[in-house]
């Protein structure tokens, strides 16, 4: 079957329907499921004491194998053809976060270009895990735009990158190790060791679709674009993550302006180094500028979805 043609199915449902509220009050989210089987494995593996990495990974494996498992149950049972290439795009359409991604920093920029800064620092705690109570107006479109680039990485390029090599099971898979390690891959008391494997898998499983992603951003850079080569190739390595780092650096080199930097979690702070260190802060109209380069670079990967879809049928 032609994955690379249902992953465009599934981002067209996203883009153009999202995932419905109704839908969600009614039967929730595949992520809302992982995660709730997630949350009832760690209660009752993650406990101190010997053997608690070992308990860690035996539950990542599980959630990934169920996941896995249960995509390729569902792909078995599609029709050949272009039904089954509809049907399938319709099954991994939940698991594109293409225009939620969107929605969501933009309802960050609206505020902050009205320099509403409590409303703005609101809509940016639904998508950044650290407190942006002090954060003033380039911290927060830092912030944002950091998550945007993260979070193009892997709730867009990634799923779709492992749903096109491998279909349903590849997206179910890459969504239940995404949500293993948002969840649990942290480096705190209480899920160092238990949380250790989910973290390595995801490490493992975003080193391409980062980089891709990185790449789809500096050429959607217009003239930017060998600026925004230059700063990931230089400075991504430099990133606390093995991966967050090449679609940051890309989108802090395309719009010429510089990310990461120190930063508060709770009482400590953490000197993350610069990307793009000698560029000047964004403001509220840069994120605007983000969100232009966000939507070039998911359509440019949509055409190159397009392209590995034509080859394969050409065969």
């Amino acid at each position: 079957m032609n994955f690379a043609a249902m992953m465009l199915v599934a981002m067209a449902l996203d883009l153009a329907i999202g995932w419905p509220n109704a839908l969600f009050r009614r039967i929730g989210h595949p992520v809302t499921w992982l995660g709730a089987l997630i949350s009832g494995l760690e209660q009752r593996l993650n406990h101190p004491g010997p053997g608690r990495r070992g308990r860690g990974v035996v539950a990542a494996l599980l959630v990934i194998a169920l996941a896995a498992l249960c995509g390729l149950a569902l792909q078995a049972a599609l029709p050949s053809g272009w039904p089954g290439i509809v049907l399938g795009g319709v099954l991994a359409w939940p698991l594109v976060a293409l225009r939620a991604m969107h929605e969501h920093v933009a309802a960050v920029a609206k505020p902050l270009r009205a320099a509403d800064l409590p409303k703005a620092r609101h809509a940016l705690s639904m998508i950044v895990g650290r407190d942006p109570a002090q954060l003033d107006s380039a911290g927060i479109s830092r912030a944002a735009l950091e998550s945007l680039a993260e979070n193009s990485s892997d709730g867009i390029i990634a799923p779709l990158f492992w749903g096109a090599v491998a279909g349903l099971p590849g997206i179910a898979a890459y969504k239940a190790i995404n949500t293993l390690d948002s969840m649990i891959g942290h480096r705190s008391a209480r899920y160092e060791a238990f949380g250790w494997a989910s973290a390595r898998i995801d490490d493992l499983v975003n080193l391409i679709p980062a980089r891709l992603s990185g790449g789809l951003f500096a050429l959607a850079a217009g003239r930017g674009w060998v600026r925004a080569l230059r700063v990931m190739a230089v400075d991504a390595r430099a990133h606390r993550s093995p991966n967050a780092g090449w679609p940051e650096a890309a989108m802090a080199g395309a719009l010429d302006i510089r990310l990461s930097g120190p930063r508060i979690y709770g009482d400590r702070v953490a000197a993350e180094p610069w990307l793009n260190a000698a560029a000047r802060d964004p403001g509220a109209a840069d994120l605007i500028r983000g969100l232009a380069l966000y939507r070039r670079a998911m359509g440019l990967g949509a055409l190159g979805l397009a392209l590995v879809a034509l080859v394969i049928w050409s065969f």
